[in-house]
């Protein structure tokens, strides 16, 4: 399995240059029976298991030409964090310390606000520096909203990504070697793995659940390929470490080689519920400690989003130039909302407990409202968040979609929160979590259409 599986080029290059009305739809009724039937038309039927659809909209199954004209991905200047991390070094405006047992890797962190306690361990041969890794020396993954580090002790690269708001996934190595001025080099030979059906056919990231073998070789036929929320709980986190309670849900965790899997059978969990992984890994060889399940969890949701946000952009992109509107887009839409509102998010059967830092750190990064609440806080007794709504809603990869397809989001957004949709799609979320919903987002989003605000 791998998580964010990268693929970065192995020698560095140079670096890149860096270079309708806003009312509210009508009423739910028809339009409604229209995406339903669209819905189930594109691989998506409301009495269908998440898990079990297709694909989450017609042409998520094939590759978008992301590299053509319209879209320019290879010829485009990133403009994401990372890319604005470069330009600062070589103006001379930041320097990145290195640090003997590290490199590189604390002073990124930093820079980029990652925290060291969002660290999730994963050992299957996933990477391009797969001869590197294995159950005993895994690789580690840190991640904020919109940046991705991989570090393996001893390797002489760091692996870096991000999800870009107008290109979706770059990629980046980072060589651990002190300079006074390091780059990053952005490779685009990782879209050979990162720009497939299972990334929704744009530049992405993905995060699977294989089973491995002593030395984590995948074994490519008994894994999850794609692991959103939507999936069940005993089918994550092949490959991966996990560290954290859940109680008496199994998952694939911390499991290596036929022998453990096989007495998972017997005796399950026998693996699971770890507090740390001292019998397992040399935890001195990395900056933080654990694997954290929250973190997991978070990345599983993030990762996913991320890919759909750059879908719609592309989509909604592609769209106005060929004809100068959206409205072809309404199942996009929907299953967009779907997934920003958890929809179809598989249920917990038990409360998770995991690093209290990365949730401390995480719920931090606001914004809330006047009564303290975000889409950040944690539930973590039946679902992730307390509030079903995607916090990378305040992202910037939401915040510069195009014009009239963030729009339509927010429209269709206030019909469902507004409970003016009545739909069968949208009935798990509850009078409650719509008002929640509809009262952040009214204190938060500034670029909310007319028909959010009281009138007067």
């Amino acid at each position: 399995m791998s998580a964010i599986s990268y693929r970065p080029a192995q020698s560095a290059g140079p670096t890149r240059p860096s270079r309708r009305p806003a009312g509210c739809l009508a009423a739910a009724g028809a339009p409604a029976l229209a995406l339903a039937a669209g819905m189930a038309a594109f691989g998506i039927a409301a009495n269908r298991p998440a898990q079990a659809a297709d694909g989450d909209f017609q042409g998520a199954s094939h590759i978008l030409a992301f590299d053509e004209d319209t879209l320019g991905y290879s010829k485009s200047d990133a403009t994401g964090p990372i890319a604005r991390l470069q330009r600062q070094i070589e103006a001379g405006e930041l320097k990145l310390e290195f640090d003997p047992a590290f490199g590189y890797l604390p002073a990124v962190l930093r820079a980029l606000n990652v925290s060291r306690a969002s660290q999730m361990l994963v050992f299957s041969k996933t990477s391009f520096q797969r001869e590197r890794i294995s159950p005993h020396t895994p690789r580690s993954l840190f991640f904020n909203d919109d940046v991705y580090v991989g570090y393996i002790p001893g390797s002489p690269l760091l692996e870096l990504s991000m999800a870009d708001p107008q290109l979706g996934g770059v990629f980046y190595t980072l060589e651990q070697k002190a300079a006074p001025r390091p780059r990053l080099v952005r490779t685009d030979q990782c879209l050979e793995c990162h720009a497939s059906a299972k990334s929704m056919g744009v530049p992405g990231h993905l995060v699977r659940s294989f089973v491995t073998d002593d030395d984590g070789v995948v074994d490519l036929n008994t894994g999850v390929s794609l692991v959103t929320h939507r999936t069940p709980f005993s089918d994550r986190w092949g490959g991966w470490y996990v560290t954290g309670t859940h109680g008496k849900q199994v998952h694939r965790g911390n499991l290596f080689g036929k022998a453990a899997f096989a007495r998972q059978e017997s005796d399950p969990n026998f693996a699971g519920n770890l507090a740390d992984l001292g019998r397992l890994v040399d935890s001195d060889k990395y900056l933080g400690k654990g694997s954290d399940i929250v973190a997991l969890m978070v990345l599983e949701h993030q990762a996913h989003m991320h890919n759909f946000l750059t879908r719609l952009r592309y989509e909604a992109t592609l769209s106005l130039r060929q004809y100068g509107h959206v409205n072809y887009l309404k199942t996009v839409l929907n299953a967009f909302l779907r997934y920003l509102l958890f929809v179809d998010e598989a249920p917990l059967a038990s409360p998770i407990q995991g690093n209290p830092a990365f949730v401390e750190w995480f719920a931090s990064q606001g914004p809330a409202d006047a009564a303290g609440r975000s889409f950040r806080q944690f539930d973590l007794k039946t679902r992730l968040f307390k509030y079903p709504c995607s916090y990378l809603i305040h992202s910037e990869a939401f915040d510069q979609l195009p014009a009239p397809v963030k729009t339509r989001v927010y429209e269709r957004l206030w019909e469902i929160v507004s409970g003016q949709d009545t739909s069968p799609e949208f009935e798990k979320l509850t009078p409650e979590s719509r008002t929640a919903i509809r009262e952040i987002l009214m204190q938060t989003k500034k670029d909310l259409p007319a028909c959010w605000r009281p009138a007067g």
